[in-house]
């Protein structure tokens, strides 16, 4: 929180000493009052188009990062589409082989309980 209150009163203090500077550059200037105004208007249009300049080319580089983030989630995407196909397949191949032995080994329960009946059963 302190740090948060003095980073305002800085800015404060930045933004009075910048117009008192303005202000006494302007009184203290070697030239005109309409030579001052005319700098201050080309220097305002200037910064105008550097502002411009920078907006555009910070708008340019965001697409460009949300182009390439998109990328990169669809690449991802499709990775763990794939990893996600191979595991069904496993699980698939897990469940098959399960059932196959399953049924194996009922066979051979139902073998030798035919078996057993069979020696218990007196011969006819």
């Amino acid at each position: 929180m302190a740090d948060e209150s003095s980073g305002w009163g800085f800015l404060a203090g930045f933004l009075l000493g910048a117009i008192v500077g303005a202000a006494g550059a302007v009184l203290l200037a070697p030239q005109s009052g309409e030579e001052t105004r005319e700098q201050i208007r080309e220097r305002g249009i200037e910064l105008r188009g550097r502002a411009t300049e920078m907006t555009e080319q910070g708008r340019k580089r965001a697409e460009e990062l949300t182009a390439e983030a998109r990328a990169r989630a669809e690449e991802a995407e499709r990775r763990g589409r794939l990893v996600l196909d191979e595991q069904r397949s496993r699980l698939q191949e897990a469940v098959e082989e399960g059932k196959e032995t399953a049924a194996k080994k009922r066979d051979e329960l139902m073998a030798r309980l035919e078996a057993e009946k069979a020696k218990r059963s007196p011969s006819v």
